[in-house]
């Protein structure tokens, strides 16, 4: 019985522990099934929080790609505006054009129908007269014609011989006076070089990065600079460079210098630019000054005013048709005193009216008149002899030379302008110049070709045979040179030559 309660024990307790075990195992299962379901719900919870989140990321990217097309199409709409715009002004323009060109087409066949119909009464006219003359002479065309020239050349010849005939004279009784050969020798003796005008000075920078600094803070820079120096400071794309503008050589000079000195310095701003404004006047004012003094040493002239030695300095910033003035007062002073040796009149007095002869044009920008009266009375005023203040007022020939120093300054003057070299003119105009003397030739009926040589010394025109004969050609070259006189400003003269030429070509075979 024991056997068998012992186990009875043991099969309750096994029972009692599968049961136990049973229970364990439920809860765990259960426990495990509950954290299951919380990390699933976690799971669901983070998957829900980074749809949200990349959901708006790309709501996020969508706008600003969408405010990025916007901003495209509206910069591409503004262009097509800006574009259109242009094209409406051209449209503008080529219509004007249009316009102006159909009034110029409708006056020229105006004009042509005029010149046609004068043309007409002419040649009626002068049929009209060729018979008239015909019928009262009782000669033919040939006939007239021949004694017409025959007369008109015993004129001219008598008419010549007399001219010749008075000149020799003349020339006989100015002979002592005027030498062509002292005019020589002084015109061998001297050489000097020429300054190309201009009214530009160009400054070069260390980088375009100083273009930036010169300018400004709102472009405080540069208007200090242009407000301080009266010049146009020209800031463009020329590379590393910027141009300093005025018709004033002076105040360029000054802002050049001024404008170098805050480049090598670096520091740039309108009390600096006042300072080194200054500091550039003194030294241009010691400049002028020197040069002055040194022209007066140049040419050996003592005794003159200070006042009229500074005048003299402003010269060297002065230029007319390229040519420097202070070096052509120079010029005209060595002249004027080489002249006067040769013919054994007073060289100082020569020299020294010479020298100041353009002293006018210092001032002539501030003063009313021409530069002649205003160096004349710059001259009275400090203290020139008479006989200097006469010659550089009568240099130009507005008040007659009474002295023979005076006619030496016009000469001397004459001289320096005009030897090879001495004075330019700018490309643009010189063509202009030459175009319009071809143009006044080709204008002429009968002219085949004109030909502008020798820098516009001299018209050379090729004339058709068939038109223009030999009397014709000389009337032809006279009326020629009276047009380009009334018509074209010119240094010098202009020689015009009428060529007449008949070739007759015939093979032998």
């Amino acid at each position: 019985m024991e056997f068998i309660y012992i186990l009875l024990g043991i099969a309750i307790g096994l029972i009692g522990g599968l049961s136990f075990l049973n229970f364990q195992l439920q809860k765990e299962r259960k426990n495990a099934q509950e954290e299951i379901e919380r990390a699933w719900e976690e799971s669901l919870r983070q998957v829900e929080a980074s749809k949200k989140e990349a959901l708006i990321l790309a709501k996020e990217e969508v706008l600003e790609d969408r405010k990025a097309l916007e901003e495209e199409v509206q910069r591409k709409r503004k262009e097509l505006q800006s574009f259109e715009s242009r094209l409406l002004r051209r449209e503008e323009m080529l219509e004007r054009k249009l316009e102006q060109i159909e009034k110029t087409e409708s006056l020229l066949r105006k004009r042509q129908e005029e010149i046609e119909q004068q043309r007409e009464t002419v040649e009626v006219l002068k049929s009209r007269q060729i018979q008239e003359l015909s019928r009262i002479a009782s000669l033919s065309v040939e006939e007239a014609r021949q004694e017409l020239l025959e007369r008109v050349e015993k004129t001219l010849d008598y008419e010549i011989g007399m001219k010749i005939k008075e000149a020799e004279e003349r020339a006989k009784r100015e002979a002592g006076k005027v030498a062509q050969k002292v005019v020589v020798q002084a015109i061998q003796r001297y050489a000097a070089d020429f300054t190309v005008e201009n009214t530009v000075s160009v400054v070069n920078l260390p980088s375009d990065e100083m273009k930036g600094r010169i300018i400004g803070r709102e472009g405080r820079n540069i208007r200090t600079f242009e407000i301080i120096t009266g010049v146009d400071l020209i800031i463009d794309d020329t590379p590393e460079a910027v141009v300093i503008s005025s018709f004033d050589p002076i105040r360029r000079e000054v802002a050049r210098l001024a404008l170098e000195k805050l480049i090598v310095d670096g520091r740039i701003h309108p009390a600096r630019i006042e300072e080194v404004v200054e500091k550039s006047k003194s030294e241009v004012e010691e400049k002028i000054i020197q040069e002055g003094e040194q022209a007066l040493f140049d040419v050996g002239v003592k005794g003159i005013n200070e006042e009229l030695i500074k005048l003299l300095g402003k010269l060297y910033f002065r230029t007319s048709y390229g040519q420097n003035v202070l070096q052509h007062s120079k010029e005209v002073a060595y002249f004027a005193g080489l002249m006067a040796s040769e013919l054994g009149v007073d060289t100082t007095l020569a020299k020294r009216a010479g020298l100041l002869h353009d002293i006018g044009k210092a001032v002539d920008h501030e003063v009313e008149g021409p530069h002649a009266k205003i160096g004349a009375e710059l001259a009275s005023r400090y203290g020139e002899k008479e006989e200097v203040v006469h010659a550089i007022e009568a240099h130009h020939g507005e008040v007659e030379a009474k002295t023979l120093e005076a006619t030496l300054v016009q000469a001397a003057d004459a001289i320096s302008a005009s030897r090879p070299g001495a004075r330019r003119e700018s490309l643009e105009s010189y063509i202009k110049r030459l175009e319009k003397l071809e143009k006044i030739a080709d204008g002429f009926e009968g002219v085949e070709k004109s030909y502008a040589i020798q820098a516009g010394r001299e018209a050379r025109i090729i004339v058709k045979p068939d038109k223009i004969d030999d009397a014709q050609a000389a009337k032809l070259a006279y009326d020629i040179a009276q047009k380009i006189e009334k018509e074209l400003e010119y240094p010098g003269q202009i020689k015009v030559t009428v060529i007449r030429e008949t070739r007759v070509v015939e093979y032998a075979k």
